[in-house]
């Protein structure tokens, strides 16, 4: 199974998740990323699990989901076929 992203360190203060991605410290605003999580209880929000590939976090008491690439920003384009003659 190829590694997506490795990631770390995930916590949470006041309205931001923090963890470490591929080595990187990131921060993300909670309004921005899950309105749920900012809802969550503390129990909620520390009840997670990471993707074996690194692909995802998920929240299973809130039956929530990140893909580490959204936080990140990429964005996958799909790949084109070429049409042959």
């Amino acid at each position: 199974m190829k590694k997506h992203h490795e990631v770390s360190n995930i916590r949470f203060e006041g309205d931001f998740l923090f963890l470490i991605i591929d080595g990187k410290d990131g921060g993300f605003e909670l309004n921005k990323i899950s309105p749920a999580l900012k809802r969550a209880s503390e129990q909620e929000r520390n009840t997670f699990e990471i993707s074996p590939a690194g692909y995802g976090i998920h929240w299973p008491l809130l039956d929530e989901d990140l893909s580490i690439d959204g936080l990140l920003g990429i964005i996958h384009q799909p790949e084109r076929k070429r049409k042959t003659a």
